[in-house]
């Protein structure tokens, strides 16, 4: 596993990936590479004019590759349920789905259309919801259909407050950011939890890229303190691209024979920061307690109205 990369991806003839926020970054590294595979891939982009531009380089870089653009805003409940109305109508059966957008907004608190705060309501929130209202056309996939949630190293260091999970008090985009990404990666150890139960052929798996290039992290660190921006500063210059190896481990839980649910990777150099290949990630054990993912669970199904398993 380690030195794996993207010559080993199997084919992908036949099967239809969606994948979030594939415009830039390692969703669009992640979009590529699974059409170079043969997959029909679905860019689900905010920005559909970004997506005409993302569909257009992955078919410079994959003569042949059919890539479809479609408009999906997840700080949008309406929009996510519209998307998936439509999707589901074009294919009943979807074999991937990779749950891959992300942002990182600074200033005041921002919100979703739905009130949430904007880190939690995109990264959890609406792919809880997307993940649900997509389930059954997941469950109809050939070959081991699977769900990849996007996490990131910095979910060991937050914890979530059910008590203000929209980080009303003393908002910090950052440390909102962490905490989205933790609700992100108990949402994705509990939907295994509950696909295992139910008998589903769909698997759950998470990844997390390292530390990777990508349009957010030149923000990341901005409403942190001197110190820590002039770190980031320098640990930007050593980061991974995003083309390089920053997408291997979502490409790998996506794609490489026996992965279970409820598995974990990431790269596998030193602390999973970066690395030429992909190895198992460390959880954090907030993320990891059963008790932490069915109190999110349930909190997700009332803010959203979605419910399922």
């Amino acid at each position: 596993m380690a030195a794996w990369n993207t010559r080993h991806i199997p084919r992908q003839q036949g099967r239809i990936a969606v994948v979030t926020g594939a415009n830039s970054g390692l969703g669009l590294v992640t979009a590529t590479e699974l059409a170079r595979h043969g997959a029909t891939v679905v860019l689900a982009v905010r920005d559909t004019t970004a997506g005409r531009r993302a569909r257009d380089a992955i078919r410079d870089a994959v003569p042949g590759a059919a890539p479809e653009v479609r408009e999906l805003d997840l700080a949008s409940l309406a929009s996510v349920r519209a998307f998936a109305k439509g999707l589901t109508a074009e294919f009943p059966a979807i074999d991937l789905l990779i749950n891959n957008a992300g942002v990182l907004m600074l200033g005041p608190p921002p919100t979703t259309a739905d009130g949430f705060e904007l880190h939690m309501g995109t990264h959890m929130l609406g792919h809880f919801a997307l993940t649900g209202l997509l389930l059954d056309s997941l469950g109809g996939g050939a070959e081991a259909p699977r769900v990849v949630n996007i996490s990131s190293i910095t979910h060991r260091n937050a914890h979530l407050d059910f008590d203000d999970l929209m980080s009303r008090t003393a908002h910090r985009a950052g440390r909102a950011y962490d905490r989205s990404k933790l609700a992100v990666t108990a949402f994705g150890l509990e939907l295994d939890r509950r696909l295992r139960a139910a008998g589903s052929p769909v698997l759950s798996v998470l990844a997390h890229p390292g530390m990777s290039r990508s349009n957010l992290n030149p923000r990341a660190y901005q409403d942190r303190g001197r110190i820590e921006r002039l770190t980031a500063r320098t640990v930007l210059l050593l980061l991974q691209s995003p083309s390089g190896q920053g997408a291997l481990p979502q490409l790998y839980a996506a794609t490489a024979p026996g992965v279970r649910g409820g598995q974990f990777f990431g790269p596998s150099g030193f602390k999973e920061v970066r690395g030429r290949g992909v190895q198992e990630a460390r959880l954090g054990a907030e993320a990891a307690a059963p008790g932490t993912g069915r109190r999110l669970w349930t909190a997700a199904e009332e803010l959203t109205g979605v419910t399922y398993l």
